[in-house]
């Protein structure tokens, strides 16, 4: 093992090479790239054993080593990025897909919400809804229920093991999502593809949202047009098994005939002029209006 220099007798042990590695996965994953000098800092190694670790992930395929540190690789099924690194893409198409899954949310219903940040972005459009229950396993989206929604509104927090994505996953999750009933999943998604349909790069997630899916009625998904063609490691559900998908004007047109074919309805939001377009069992159609449940799909 190798030791920073000038470290103190009483300073932590420095890492094994696996733990070291394993760390530096970790790191790239929740914040999509990590710097050499952060490293050698937390690891309480030498900058030279850092940059051995890195070389070798990027051997393998793992990361990409860039000037200084190394990145995420574009697209990997394993690379997760954190909460906040996602907040800050395609915020204009997550805020008009928002607006538009929320107009589907009827007052007095029971939803489900998974995590995300699209439904981040739902959840804080839902709070003026009343005698709403919402189920979710986020927690910035209980926070926002939490903190801005109305006293006659009911949110349970599933519980469970907190991942890069801010999502609570795990058995404790599962079991307490599979106790309950919902009319509605709002469901995020970290890839869609006609072959491995709605996928995400965190196994326990996975297991997570088909017990959200299992626990509702009909299944909403809000995807982002970057969300097309992206597989995560693992399969969620498959894309007809969705009622509705709202995605932006920015799927290109064979995605936009794929799933129209897929799901019953496709809301596309344009993102320069805000417009609502509907393709509703291969129709297009009118802006939709907030679900009427109790009858059949």
């Amino acid at each position: 093992m190798d030791e920073t220099p000038g470290l103190d007798t009483g300073a932590k042990r420095p890492a094994l090479a696996r733990q070291r590695q394993t760390l530096i996965l970790e790191r790239v994953r929740e914040q999509g790239g990590v710097r050499v000098t952060d490293l050698v800092r937390e690891l309480g190694v030498s900058d030279m054993t850092v940059r051995r670790d890195l070389e070798l992930l990027d051997e393998r395929g793992l990361i990409e080593k860039v000037h200084g540190g190394a990145a995420a690789i574009d697209g990997s099924a394993l690379f997760e990025p954190g909460f906040t690194v996602k907040s800050g893409l395609m915020e204009a198409e997550k805020g008009l897909i928002a607006a538009s899954a929320a107009s589907l949310v009827a007052p007095g219903t029971a939803i489900a919400v998974s995590a995300g940040t699209t439904t981040y972005a739902l959840a804080k459009r839902l709070t003026d809804i009343p005698g709403l229950t919402v189920l979710t396993n986020s927690v910035p989206v209980a926070d926002v229920l939490y903190r801005d929604g109305r006293s006659d509104q009911t949110v349970i927090l599933s519980g469970g093991v907190r991942t890069p994505s801010d999502a609570l996953v795990g058995p404790f999750a599962v079991e307490v999502i599979r106790s309950l009933h919902v009319d509605s999943v709002f469901m995020g998604t970290h890839g869609m593809d006609p072959r491995s349909g709605l996928t995400t790069p965190n196994i326990l997630e996975a297991e997570t949202n088909r017990a959200l899916i299992e626990a509702g009625r009909r299944l909403i998904v809000l995807a982002d047009h970057t969300k097309w063609g992206t597989i995560g490691i693992s399969s969620v559900a498959r894309l007809q098994d969705a009622d509705t998908i709202v995605s932006d004007s920015g799927l290109d047109p064979a995605a936009r005939t794929q799933l129209a074919s897929s799901v019953r309805r496709l809301i596309l939001v344009d993102v320069i002029g805000g417009d609502v377009h509907i393709i509703e069992d291969g129709v297009v159609g009118q802006p939709p209006k907030p679900v009427k449940f109790g009858g059949d799909r």
